[in-house]
């Protein structure tokens, strides 16, 4: 993603051909950037040949889930709808794991008929049903056990998973009856000790205090994992300070910490396989004038980009076309639903800007259309992906009538 002559463009193709093409907003992603994350992933942890699952809630379009299978990752998944997906995008059922708080009967069930690799379970109720329907079904079924590690990963509280306080997992004293529980039954075979602390992690030492905690719990149980599913959570940069992840520390904790346990480790990374290869180009409807500030209202809203409203993340925004003129006013970007929170960032000194003009936010492919909704019955953008200068349309624009 960089600008050629002036102009912003996803690998060969232009911004502004696009949106002429397809009209606005259209999420678009690169394969080139989907192959380097997952490439750059696979070389810095290839000392224990991880399985990595890609957390299926980061972007759920089938097409993108198919090309990660392609490039020999695995799925997370934590709903039926998912595993669906991840199965219809051709991933191995043996490089599935299902995590999540609440699976139902019926999720359950699907995924032992689909022999997938782990159930992770998040409490003793969901073990008692996974042992009920296993010998209803005459099977035995692996699971993994997820400890909450009470461990702060210092990211946004609306996305921190692996403190006491959060729904997730189960305490240490849970989790040490759990397996005593799991040894003595004839329908689960327990397989995986499972962690995740948060998303959206640059910063190892959170790791690290996890991976201390995991390996005192492993010793004191005294208890074979087959695995050890470290989830995922590891960071991306989203503004131009670059501060992301360091895998290179994060191995080296692992090794410190899990060497001698001699299990193979699971990672379920999201954000880190997809966030950076997405970008939501939208057109400006209106420039409201105001006292302030100006208001830059445009076509795309917070039913096609959720995360500011959600969590204020800010998105970098930028000009299709570059110019030399820069504004005096402070812009503030918003959308058109009826809704304040309905805004995206504010910027000072940035480009001068007309209407009709194009913009794009970057870094949307983690999060971006997998919250997207629609709200005040706005239909859903285009996806195209982008290899080279080759165009492929993995989601059709939804149609008004399709809704009403």
């Amino acid at each position: 993603m960089k600008y050629i002559n002036k102009s912003f463009s996803i690998e060969k193709v232009k911004a502004q051909n696009l949106a002429k093409k397809f009209n606005t907003p259209i999420y678009c992603y690169s394969y080139k950037l989907l192959k380097e994350n997952i490439n750059n992933f696979k070389k810095n942890f290839k000392s224990f040949s991880p399985l990595i699952c890609f957390a299926v809630k980061a972007n759920t379009n089938v097409n993108i889930i198919r090309e990660i299978g392609k490039l020999g990752l695995g799925a997370d998944v934590v709903s039926i709808g998912e595993l669906m997906k991840a199965l219809k995008a051709g991933i191995n059922p043996k490089k599935i794991v299902f995590s999540g708080v609440g699976k139902t009967v019926d999720e359950i069930s699907y995924a032992i008929d689909k022999k997938i690799l782990l159930i992770n379970a998040e409490s003793k109720s969901e073990i008692i049903e996974i042992e009920k329907i296993a010998k209803s079904k005459k099977k035995i079924i692996n699971i993994g056990i997820r400890l909450n590690p009470n461990t702060d990963a210092k990211t946004l509280t609306q996305i921190s998973t692996g403190k006491k306080e959060n729904k997730f997992g189960v305490d240490k004293k849970t989790f040490f009856e759990l397996v005593k529980y799991s040894k003595n039954s004839k329908n689960i075979k327990l397989k995986c000790l499972s962690v995740h602390i948060g998303s959206q992690i640059v910063n190892h030492i959170p790791y690290e205090k996890m991976l201390k905690v995991v390996n005192r719990i492993i010793k004191k149980t005294n208890y074979k994992f087959e695995f050890i599913d470290l989830g995922g959570g590891m960071g991306i940069s989203y503004d131009n300070n670059n501060k992301k992840l360091n895998y290179k520390k994060y191995s080296i904790a692992i090794k410190k910490n899990l060497k001698t346990h001699k299990s193979k480790i699971i990672f379920e990374p999201g954000r880190s396989i997809v966030g950076n290869i997405g970008v939501l180009i939208s057109k400006i409807i209106y420039i409201k004038e105001n006292e302030k500030k100006d208001f830059i209202i445009l076509d795309a809203a917070m039913n096609d980009l959720m995360r500011p409203a959600l969590y204020g993340a800010n998105h970098r925004t930028l000009p299709v076309l570059k110019t030399n003129q820069i504004s005096k006013k402070t812009y503030q970007f918003v959308g058109p639903i009826c809704e304040s929170t309905d805004k995206f960032i504010t910027l000072k000194k940035f480009q001068k800007l007309k209407e009709k003009d194009l913009i794009v936010m970057c870094d949307v492919g983690a999060y971006g259309m997998s919250l997207s909704s629609n709200y005040n019955v706005r239909p859903k953008p285009v996806e195209i992906l982008i290899k080279g200068s080759k165009i492929n349309v993995i989601k059709k624009r939804q149609k008004l009538s399709d809704l009403i």
